[in-house]
C-alpha cells in the first residue's frame, strides 16, 4: 500500500528472524535514497534483547525453559532492554529517514500510537515523560500504583535511517511478559487493548485488524508534514549495518 511519502507493507505473521532480515534489506534501500517503508507484522513468541540487555539479566526464567516453550531469544541492535513479541501484538517497523532528529522521531512514533488508541476508544493514552513508549492511566495493583504500558518503542539509527520501532499490545498474551522484567522497568505492568476493554467494561472486541488499520492511518496523519530528506546524499553504498545511534525503549 502506498500512502503519501511512504509505503506500508502488511507482513502478516512472520518469524522474527525473517522480519529482521527484511528490515535490514529495506534499511539499505532507504539509506541509498529509496522510498521509506512502514512494515506491519506479528511474530510468533520471541524475546529480543536491546543494547542495554546483553547479559539478559531481566529474563527471569532459564533459557532451557524458554526452549521448551519454543520461545527464541535474539540480541538486536535497537536501544533498550528486553521485550517480548508474540501473536496479538502489532509490531510497526518504521524504516524512515531520521538524521539527527531521533527524539523528534520517537515522539512521532508515540503520537501515532496515541492517535490509534484514541480511534480504538482508549483516549487516555499518553507518553510517559522519561520513558519511551505509550501508557494508559496508572492502576492500583496490590496497593501499589503501577504504570500501565500498552506499547514499547525501541529504535536503531544507521546512515541516518531508522529500523525497529513499536510493539503495540492488542490481544497479546500478557502472561508471557512474566518471563521478563519488561524493558527493565519494575514499576510498570504491561497491558493491552483487550485487557483495557475488559477492565473498563467496554463490550467491543479487540481486533488486530482494526488496530492495524487505525495505526496505519495514524502514521499517515502524524507524519504528514515530516521532513523525509536524508541529511546528505550518499556517494557510496551504505556501510554494513552497525548502529551508530540507538534510542531506548
Amino acid at each position: 500500500m502506498t500512502q503519501g511519502a511512504f509505503d506500508i507493507l502488511d507482513l502478516g505473521l512472520m518469524p522474527y528472524r525473517e522480519a529482521w532480515a527484511l528490515q535490514k534489506q529495506h534499511h539499505a534501500r532507504v539509506a541509498a535514497g529509496g522510498r521509506p517503508t512502514l512494515l506491519l507484522v506479528e511474530h510468533p513468541a520471541v524475546l529480543t534483547l536491546g543494547r542495554k540487555a546483553r547479559d539478559g539479566d531481566n529474563i527471569v526464567v532459564t533459557r532451557e525453559y524458554l526452549s521448551t516453550q519454543g520461545i527464541e531469544v535474539f540480541e538486536v541492535e535497537r536501544g533498550g532492554d528486553v521485550t517480548y513479541h508474540g501473536p496479538g501484538q502489532l509490531v510497526a517497523y518504521a524504516v524512515f529517514p531520521v538524521g539527527r532528529r531521533v527524539r523528534d522521531f520517537l515522539r512521532l512514533l508515540e503520537q501515532s500510537v496515541v492517535d490509534a488508541l484514541a480511534t480504538l476508544g482508549l483516549d487516555d493514552a499518553r507518553p510517559n515523560p522519561g520513558y519511551a513508549g505509550v501508557y494508559v492511566a496508572d492502576r492500583n495493583v496490590n496497593g501499589l500504583a503501577r504504570h500501565q504500558k500498552i506499547a514499547s518503542i525501541g529504535v536503531a539509527v544507521k546512515n541516518h535511517v531508522a529500523l525497529h520501532g513499536v510493539g503495540f499490545n492488542v490481544t497479546t498474551n500478557l502472561d508471557h511478559f512474566d518471563l521478563i522484567v519488561p524493558c527493565g522497568l519494575t514499576d510498570t505492568q504491561m497491558t493491552s487493548v483487550a485487557r483495557e476493554y475488559t477492565l473498563r467494561g467496554l463490550t467491543r472486541p479487540a481486533s488486530v485488524a482494526e488496530a492495524k488499520a487505525a495505526l496505519a492511518e495514524a502514521f499517515v496523519c502524524t507524519f504528514s508534514t515530516y521532513d523525509w530528506s536524508l541529511p546528505a546524499p550518499l556517494t557510496a553504498p551504505p556501510a554494513p549495518f552497525s548502529p551508530a545511534l540507538t534510542s531506548a525503549e
